[in-house]
């Protein structure tokens, strides 16, 4: 399974849209859950509520402006691997705010996308997109270029 968790709710139509048709590609090849969790005023709160929904056994990637990028292949090539030995991904957005401290000492994985600062909404997006391009990858299905 691959979880993705993120602070906030999609309030724009196109974004919802965007997110749900990627949903639907992914749930083709894995399945996928979105939890939506509540903003809220300081880290630790945040925090609590993310932990509720990360069991011990997930494998969990952090999204982070200070970790590691990769390209597409070698993406797909780490999902792939990491889902030899472990059943479940998830996936953390962390909100404007940013993630605790005791949620990166828990990631087994800091992602970085780009040094770049991007909307919520339009990261979900690009995150999901990402995972279907992987699947296709990992396919050895076109879509990939």
């Amino acid at each position: 399974m691959i979880k993705i968790i993120c602070l906030g709710k999609l309030k724009e139509k196109y974004l919802v849209d965007f997110v749900e048709d990627y949903v639907k590609r992914i749930n083709r090849y894995h399945k996928l859950e979105i939890i939506e969790l509540k903003d809220e005023l300081t880290l630790e709160l945040e925090e609590k509520q993310i932990l509720k929904h990360i069991q011990e056994k997930d494998y969990v990637i952090t999204l982070e402006i200070e970790g590691k990028e990769m390209m597409s292949e070698g993406f797909a090539s780490f999902i792939e691997t990491t889902f030899i030995s472990n059943s479940t991904i998830t996936f953390v957005i962390g909100s404007s705010l940013g993630l605790s401290n005791i949620i990166k000492k828990r990631s087994n994985y800091a992602l970085s996308f780009s040094k770049m600062t991007f909307p919520h909404g339009v990261f979900r997006g690009i995150l999901l997109e990402q995972i279907y391009r992987a699947f296709k990858i990992m396919n050895h299905e076109s879509y990939h270029k």
